[in-house]
């Protein structure tokens, strides 16, 4: 029954960390924020890639992609990759 008691409070403490601490960042592809999603966000770094639809900077190995019409696409997160799966001839440039 400790055990099980134990298993349970390191569960509870996992998920609030991961839904409101630290983990709650990675869910976006990248650990350093997302101020203003509208715009550019955090400083943009060597090699970066703009995100079509926001246009905030994504690192690479960060985020998400897609290959559309032979061309490779970088998304800051999710909900962005979503926004362009929908209306990707609004993006395309």
């Amino acid at each position: 029954m400790h055990g099980l008691l134990s298993l349970l409070l390191f569960a509870a403490f996992f998920y609030l960390m991961m839904r409101f601490g630290c983990g709650a960042h990675a869910v976006h592809g990248n650990q350093r924020g997302h101020e203003g999603h509208g715009g550019v966000g955090a400083a943009a770094g060597e090699g970066s890639i703009k995100d079509p639809v926001c246009g905030m900077r994504v690192e690479p190995g960060q985020g998400y992609t897609k290959n559309d019409e032979g061309r490779v696409w970088h998304f800051c997160s999710l909900t962005c990759l979503d926004k362009f799966e929908a209306e990707p001839q609004r993006y395309r440039s």
